[in-house]
């Protein structure tokens, strides 16, 4: 079996002249190819982050509402401790002062 020997600079010009022509068209196929494929991938996740960012929203309006509603838990209790001890001053007033006499006035 006899080898040829190879010419390495006709080859190139080939691969070049060649390379000249195809990579323009491959890059045109591969544009119209590959762009629809694109685009839905792109809405897909796109999509996607919506859903999770929504999710985001939901637990934090959650929080939210908790953290209020424990807010109004605590004013209802202050309100009820403030009720409670204007009862208590206004009893001990009350209880303090003989009857029949003012405030700021002693015993005769």
């Amino acid at each position: 079996m006899q080898v040829l020997p190879i010419d390495f600079v006709a080859l190139v010009a080939v691969i070049m002249g060649v390379s000249v022509v195809l990579v323009p068209v491959i890059g045109l196929t591969a544009r119209y190819a590959l762009k629809p494929i694109v685009e839905a991938l792109g809405r897909y996740f796109e999509g996607q982050g919506t859903q999770e960012s929504i999710k985001i929203v939901e637990r934090r309006l959650g929080l939210l509402e908790a953290q209020l509603d424990e807010l109004q838990g605590s004013l209802a209790r202050l309100v009820e401790a403030s009720e409670f001890d204007a009862q208590l001053r206004s009893a001990d007033s009350e209880a303090a002062l003989p009857s029949g006499t003012e405030p700021g006035q002693g015993q005769p």
